[in-house]
């Protein structure tokens, strides 16, 4: 099992503008991606709108992102549902495709208590010998995974770590105080770009990150600056992003980040329905933004 910390980036998915994935643009995606030192892919995860796209080409894209990067870094599939059924299958696929990780975002819409949630992580991790990330991020699913039931699964060998979206230090410092006494190696994720920088500073291991879909050195940059205490330089290069952060988040993600992928060339601009193309109220602001970052 390959490694996990640093930047790994929640990879958009790319679409053709009927509606199809465009699987040239998401090889160059990848290839992009390992040149400018991301550690790890995100494959069809929230950000790849994993809900809207059907179960097969789901899996088609997770296999599709395996054999491309081919080993060189870890693939972590996106295999997380509000149904747990689903969810197992999914993961189970994922693991015959080779995927080296599952991330699984908690059951949206369907609000489990904790019992729930605990019930439904580990009938997952009975089910797939695979490493697998617990996901939380409350803003987009309507339940909270707290750090007592994160104890809990941690306990459970294939439960590996969390993408903890929450945008809250001392949620941050309970789960490092966890990963620190886990009987497992069991290692904390940043899911929230405008604090990811203090979390690594906390002792979070790395990031799942929707602005290293943008600026992959820079993100790779500090956590490797955070990881040598460099904390002076990792800071600097981190202010240099914040209204980058800010600008991602003007309108539910992926909507942002795929507007900014296709004015910088690298996809074309089509995203999935429900969600539409950025709202011109906003464009100007990221075309400035961009521009003054020297992507464009």
């Amino acid at each position: 099992m390959q490694a996990l910390h640093g930047s790994l980036v929640a990879l958009v998915t790319p679409m053709s503008l009927n509606g199809d994935i465009d699987y040239v643009s998401l090889e160059k995606l990848i290839e992009w991606h390992i040149a400018e030192g991301t550690n790890g892919i995100v494959s069809v995860g929230t950000t790849g709108e994993s809900s809207t796209l059907n179960p097969v080409e789901h899996l088609d894209v997770i296999d599709f992102t395996v054999k491309h990067v081919n080993k060189r870094i870890p693939v972590i599939a996106g295999t997380g549902a509000n149904s747990t059924q689903e969810a197992i299958e999914l993961t189970q696929e994922s693991k015959k495709l080779g995927s080296d990780y599952a991330l699984l975002v908690t059951p949206y819409y369907n609000k489990p208590n904790q019992r729930g949630l605990i019930a439904h992580y580990e009938a997952v991790a009975d089910s797939v010998d695979i490493p697998q990330i617990l996901y939380n991020v409350p803003s987009r699913t309507a339940c909270d995974l707290l750090p007592s039931s994160v104890q809990v699964l941690s306990e459970h060998k294939n439960i590996v770590g969390i993408k903890e979206a929450l945008d809250s230090m001392d949620r941050i410092k309970e789960l490092v105080k966890i990963s620190s006494h886990a009987a497992n190696n069991f290692s904390i994720y940043s899911g929230d770009d405008p604090t990811f920088m203090e979390s690594l500073a906390l002792g979070a291991h790395g990031v799942i990150s929707v602005a290293a879909n943008i600026v992959p050195k820079s993100i790779s940059h500090i956590c490797s600056m955070v990881k040598s205490n460099n904390l002076n330089g990792a800071k600097e290069l981190n202010f240099i992003n914040k209204e980058l952060f800010r600008l991602l988040f003007v309108e539910s993600n992926p909507i942002p980040a795929k507007w900014m992928l296709y004015k910088m060339g690298l996809i074309q601009n089509a995203i999935r329905l429900p969600l539409v193309e950025l709202d011109g109220t906003y464009q100007d602001d990221v075309m400035s933004e961009i521009k003054q970052l020297g992507i464009l």
